[in-house]
């Protein structure tokens, strides 16, 4: 009798910099009131590559907070709003994929200046898994003052 193989195949887990190849964006008409969003509003759902490249956008030491950046690329797409939720996952995507590529010897001048939209005090800050600190750091390199 042949003894079956009962372990699972895990999958491989995606790095941060994969997750970044999402490019698939839509704008849709909202049915229900949803976070700060009406019923019958036409909501932008971005994607990680647009949101990197907005960021990028932004000239050094100036920031952007994330309302901001919301209002833009609604406008930018045709729409009255874009989504919260899933702009902020979208950034952390980027935020972790900035750090990644980091710590892959890639220069700080070559990477996404996250920093520039991020706060260190902001919630979503609290869930990078490399802190706050650095994000401080070059916030006050940049001379950028604390978005609140």
């Amino acid at each position: 009798m042949a003894v079956k193989d009962t372990k699972k195949k895990i999958a491989s887990k995606k790095s941060w910099i994969d997750k970044m190849e999402q490019d698939h964006s839509v704008v849709k008409v909202l049915d229900n009131n949803f976070a700060d969003m009406k019923a019958g509003s036409i909501m932008y759902i971005s994607n990680p590559r647009t949101i990197d490249a907005y960021i990028r956008n932004i000239p050094k030491g100036k920031s952007v907070d994330i309302k901001t950046m919301r209002n833009d690329l609604a406008i930018e797409h045709d729409a009255e709003v874009t989504c919260p939720v899933t702009t902020g996952i979208f950034l952390r995507i980027v935020a972790e994929a900035a750090n990644e590529q980091l710590q892959q010897g890639k220069a700080l001048n070559k990477i996404t200046p996250i920093w520039r939209v991020i706060n260190p005090k902001m919630t979503l800050a609290a869930k990078f898994t490399f802190g706050t600190k650095w994000i401080a750091e070059q916030r006050k390199k940049e001379k950028l003052d604390p978005v609140v």
